[in-house]
């Protein structure tokens, strides 16, 4: 029993790092009917920027960090956003797609050449000495990320239930056809969108690069695992989103232990094809009547 605990809680922590980025095409879906399958590339260049600002730049720690979190807002959001998205956005979802698969390999594979293939180390932001429950045994550094993740998740969800731009950005979700009628600017909210999203998955990598390492392909599980959780929770629910990250991120984890390592992604799969079998809107999800 204090097996099942401990990697549980071990799955928890890895879940929450998927749940944010899981939330990061909620958001973009519901705002503006977009997928971004660069998102596991998202990840990854906030954490070679993280190796950058301090391991090679040697900014304090949380100055690196604070960096991180803002060069990727702006390059990964709001750059993209103008530069691509804004461009395609007309076009239809399909040509968005093509485009962020693009963008993914040319970020995936820049980083290969430019940089280096092989794996970084990254500085942990909590301890990995352990704490004794008992017969339990957990890492400060697994209580930490889910503490970390907890909040920044909960400091998301009060922005969009309990500020105007919030609201708007519930009303676009809703309909965009009508909040642009109502006066509210949906090219403004879609950027913000972004901004948040690459916010997002700049703490995501913040916290699961320790885990991981630094490498140039990482994205490509990471970017999938946190599809799987948005399709398994419900692609138009954040909360859909977080069932769906701490989901998968526990079954790996268990499977890996108890089963074979070899299939630890094999089972996220099996829940994401039975999903969509039996309930294809998500665990969470609702149906959604198509509107422009």
């Amino acid at each position: 029993m204090g097996d099942f605990v401990q990697l549980s809680i071990a799955g928890v922590s890895i879940g929450a790092i998927y749940a944010m980025a899981a939330i990061g095409f909620v958001l973009l879906w519901q705002t503006s009917n977009t997928i971004n399958f660069a998102q596991g590339e998202f990840v990854v260049l906030p954490a070679f920027a993280m190796v950058l600002f301090f391991v090679i730049f040697r900014l304090p720690f949380a100055a690196a960090m604070l960096a991180t979190v803002l060069v990727s807002t702006l390059l990964l959001g709001w750059g993209v956003k103008q530069l691509l998205v804004a461009r395609l956005l007309k076009m239809g979802v399909l040509p968005l797609v093509i485009a962020t698969i693009g963008l993914s390999l040319l970020i995936r594979y820049s980083l290969q050449q430019f940089w280096t293939p092989l794996a970084l180390p990254f500085p942990a932001i909590f301890s990995r000495d352990p704490i004794r429950l008992g017969t339990i045994v957990v890492s400060l550094e697994e209580i930490g990320n889910i503490l970390f993740a907890a909040v920044v998740i909960g400091a998301l969800q009060l922005f969009i239930t309990r500020t105007k731009l919030g609201w708007a950005m519930q009303a676009v979700a809703q309909n965009r056809m009508l909040a642009s009628v109502l006066g509210i600017n949906v090219g403004r909210l879609v950027t913000i969108t972004f901004m948040l999203n690459a916010a997002l998955t700049a703490v995501a990598a913040i916290l699961i690069a320790p885990v991981y390492l630094v490498k140039y392909d990482i994205g490509i599980g990471l970017g999938l695992k946190a599809f799987y959780a948005a399709i398994i929770g419900g692609f138009n629910q954040i909360r859909g989103a977080l069932l769906g990250g701490l989901l998968v991120g526990v079954v790996e984890t268990l499977s890996a232990a108890y089963i074979s390592s070899h299939f630890r992604d094999a089972f996220a799969l099996v829940i994401l094809i039975a999903v969509l079998l039996l309930k294809p809107e998500g665990i969470w999800g609702v149906k959604e009547e198509w509107a422009s």
